[in-house]
């Protein structure tokens, strides 16, 4: 089993580290510095960080404020709360503008587990997938997320980090580099492609690690940027394997699922399932335990890939 490492604490680390090469950088954080790991952030740099209470709509306002003066604000807390209790600001005074402000927002889907509905971000991509401007980047593990935060600096407009609240198996080795809009073959395959995002990524690998020794040859690519989604490679798995499930710790409707269905269909339709939270809430428990009974675990993602390739072969 793969080494697990927080993403919240790679993001928090990062923020240190760059934040001495990068004065404009400012972090904004609603009272949970603890748990989005902001802290490091804070401790370094106590007069670029500021804690606005549990006032989540005026913390995205002022960010959008601070973008308008030269800064570069990146402003956590939960899923649920960035993208529902501030959607309004984040909408209006952050991406009708288009200010550089980035979003990076922790606790998404139900793997968060025990803190239940409440906290289970599971909208979220649906959500900012329909404002303009803003871009999605749901990485797979702590390295992919340090690469992420460092090419947010590299970003003009709005982007949407997502984040899980529990540690996650490391898939890539300091030499990944992450390029927006762009997916990461992690494996190549010639029946069925499974494209998988965040905390699904690894799930994807051991669905394509079961269907192997079926003798099923499964392409597997992590597609971290949403939004843009990566459309060529949508139409060359579509094109070339014939058959494509996508797997995401999200609500099926407005997701990865969604957006990749939206470029086969436009480019080269083909048997597509989508594996995520069938449009229901989740509810509190052991994230494991979750994903089994909602149908997010590997062995779904396998399944799904099963139905994927006799739907192209004809088979009901």
């Amino acid at each position: 089993m793969p080494e697990k490492v927080s993403q919240r604490k790679a993001y928090g680390q990062t923020l240190a580290r760059l934040g001495a090469t990068h004065p404009e950088m400012v972090v904004l954080d609603a009272d949970i510095s603890k748990s989005t790991c902001t802290y490091y952030f804070a401790e370094k740099f106590p007069e670029r960080a500021f804690n606005f209470g549990v006032a989540e709509q005026n913390m995205m306002a002022a960010a959008a404020g601070l973008a308008s003066c030269g800064k570069i604000p990146f402003v956590s807390t939960y899923a649920v709360f960035a993208t529902m209790r501030a959607c309004e600001q984040m909408r209006t005074f952050v991406a009708y503008p288009n200010m550089p402000v980035k979003v990076v927002a922790t606790h998404g889907g139900i793997s968060v587990g025990w803190d239940g509905v409440t906290h289970q971000g599971t909208e979220d991509v649906g959500i900012v997938r329909s404002i303009p401007n803003f871009s999605i980047v749901c990485p797979a593990d702590a390295v992919a997320t340090e690469r992420v935060i460092e090419d947010c600096l590299q970003n003009d407009g709005p982007q949407y980090v997502r984040l899980a609240r529990n540690p996650v198996p490391v898939i890539y080795d300091k030499s990944y580099r992450f390029e927006l809009g762009r997916a990461s073959v992690l494996r190549d395959g010639d029946d069925v492609t499974l494209f998988a995002a965040g905390v699904m990524v690894h799930e994807a690998l051991v669905a394509a690690d079961m269907l192997a020794k079926e003798g099923v040859s499964a392409r597997v690519a992590d597609m971290a940027t949403i939004k843009p989604i990566d459309a060529d490679a949508v139409e060359r798995a579509a094109c070339q394997t014939g058959a494509i499930v996508t797997a995401e710790d999200h609500n099926v409707h407005g997701g990865l699922g969604s957006a990749v269905a939206e470029a086969a269909g436009e480019r080269c339709p083909c048997p597509l399932i989508r594996v995520g939270l069938p449009d229901c809430f989740g509810e509190s428990g052991d994230p494991e335990e979750l994903f089994d009974k909602y149908g997010l675990s590997a062995r779904h993602i396998a399944d799904a890939a099963r139905r994927a390739i006799a739907m192209k072969k004809g088979c009901p």
